[in-house]
């Protein structure tokens, strides 16, 4: 089972591609390509995750959870929070129009 991060207010959460490279296909030792073939998704798509360059999808986490039991939530969750953590790295550069109440 994969360990879940405490909260979505952590510090500097880690995308959840290394921890499927560390905590699921190391300990295993699987290669990209043999996890790739056994979620049904191309080697490319799994690269791209384990090497932080593309988000766990709702489909991946779902493909991820019944490969190694975790739930979907569990990989959305960690998802949400490292992008959440990287949103608010640029919260200054966000630029909105406040809307009041009339």
């Amino acid at each position: 089972m994969i360990s879940k991060p405490n909260s979505v207010a952590m510090h500097n959460p880690p995308h959840p591609g290394g921890i499927v490279r560390r905590q699921c296909l190391e300990p295993l030792g699987l290669s990209v390509t043999e996890a790739a073939k056994a979620l049904g998704v191309t080697r490319q798509a799994l690269s791209d995750v384990v090497n932080e360059r593309a988000a766990v999808s709702v489909e991946m986490a779902i493909r991820l959870s019944k490969a190694f039991g975790s739930s979907p939530e569990t990989w959305l969750g960690m998802q949400m929070a490292y992008d959440l953590w990287q949103a608010r790295r640029r919260v200054n550069r966000i630029r909105v129009r406040s809307f009041k109440a009339a």
